[in-house]
């Protein structure tokens, strides 16, 4: 590698502490989960953590020793909160009688969010960061690689170099201009249209809702959310990720970035959702994350989730709004296919080949799939 960047280093930090934050910024294009304050709060409140299965490896790129490429990175001894499902291969490995754990990857935890992974200060580093991940699995005799939600151009860097590219589904709403909410369901077809004023007069009627951001996030705010949110995991029989701490830590150092949707019944909070939006971007976003109830009530969760969020991105002229993982239900409230996409390296040929097969036939299967989910999209035609 130093015959392609003289002067180059390589550097492995086990902790994102030691990296200045305006150093690591400089590099994440205003993205709110690259940046140096969510991925540290990760890592001081417990989150994401060796002893959670998260121990952090960044990858660090520096040019006469100032830093130009970097890259999250983990050993993983597990595959919760990645969003990108390889069970099954662990599992033959397992049945072979080999480790898949520990393995290496390259992801925002917990987050299934697309973006830049390969944080360069110019694309040429792409291809030395590639290098020195699997590198670094090799020479710690590791199962795999991984890199999860990639972007395109990093993932054609990836498959050059031999990664294998898997391709996924989300849904994702965009914002064509709309000086309101009944000029985006405008554009809806009557059905659709007419179902959304339905679920939105009839929740009306008993709910209100707060939209919160920067100072207004109280700290009694965020508690609220985070009862919400460990109560909604244990009633799927989930176990919680986050910690009240690391939402308090986001109020302190991004809350710019923070939008808090509180709503209420009879002037008693009964459910809220926690989103982050970019501040400085091209293409501004807003993110939905993470949500939770302390009752049932018919459609508050569209409304809480979706449709206030949706009157946030239209308010605040924000082009897009990613609602999370899956979610087909989302496609008859305007949001439309997305192929993401992750890049996977497997240090043993013979299960490679085999993952290449399968991953072959899974791509037909999901390409066919985004063509159906196109044309029950609930627009209008023309």
């Amino acid at each position: 590698m130093s015959d392609r960047l003289p002067a180059s280093t390589i550097e492995v930090a086990d902790s994102i502490s030691t990296i200045p934050a305006a150093e690591w910024n400089r590099l994440t294009a205003g993205h709110p989960m690259l940046s140096h304050a969510f991925l540290d709060g990760l890592h001081r409140t417990g989150c994401a953590t060796a002893a959670t299965g998260w121990a952090p490896r960044y990858l660090l790129l520096k040019i006469t020793g100032r830093l130009e490429a970097a890259m999250p990175l983990y050993l993983k001894t597990h595959s919760y909160g990645e969003y990108v499902f390889d069970w099954a291969w662990a599992d033959a490995y397992f049945r072979a009688g080999l480790d898949y754990y520990p393995k290496l990857l390259s992801a925002i935890p917990f987050s299934p969010v697309a973006g830049d992974r390969l944080l360069v200060s110019d694309p040429c580093y792409r291809g030395p960061l590639i290098d020195a991940a699997i590198q670094l699995a090799e020479e710690a005799e590791l199962s795999s690689f991984h890199c999860l939600f990639p972007s395109e151009e990093e993932a054609e860097e990836m498959q050059k170099r031999g990664l294998l590219i898997r391709s996924g589904v989300q849904f994702h709403w965009h914002n064509r201009g709309y000086d309101s909410f009944d000029s985006f369901l405008a554009t809806m077809n009557h059905d659709k249209r007419k179902k959304i004023r339905q679920e939105r007069r009839k929740l009306a009627a008993d709910i209100t809702f707060r939209r919160l951001t920067g100072t207004d996030i109280t700290t009694a705010d965020l508690h609220f959310f985070h009862r919400c949110y460990v109560h909604t995991y244990r009633e799927h029989r989930s176990t919680p990720y986050l910690t009240r701490n690391f939402f308090l830590h986001l109020r302190e150092t991004m809350a710019d970035q923070l939008l808090l949707i509180i709503a209420e019944q009879a002037g008693q909070p009964v459910a809220s959702a926690f989103n982050l939006f970019q501040t400085e971007s091209d293409v501004r976003t807003l993110y939905g994350r993470y949500w939770g109830t302390t009752k049932f009530v018919p459609g508050l969760h569209f409304e809480t989730c979706y449709y206030q969020a949706l009157e946030f991105c239209i308010e605040q002229k924000i082009a897009r709004f990613e609602g999370g993982a899956q979610g087909e239900h989302k496609l008859a409230r305007g949001f439309s296919p997305v192929k993401t996409l992750s890049a996977h390296w497997l240090a043993r040929p013979e299960f490679a080949s085999a993952v290449e097969r399968y991953l072959s036939r899974e791509t037909e299967g999901v390409e066919a799939y985004i063509d159906e989910l196109s044309e029950r999209e609930p627009f209008r035609k023309g």
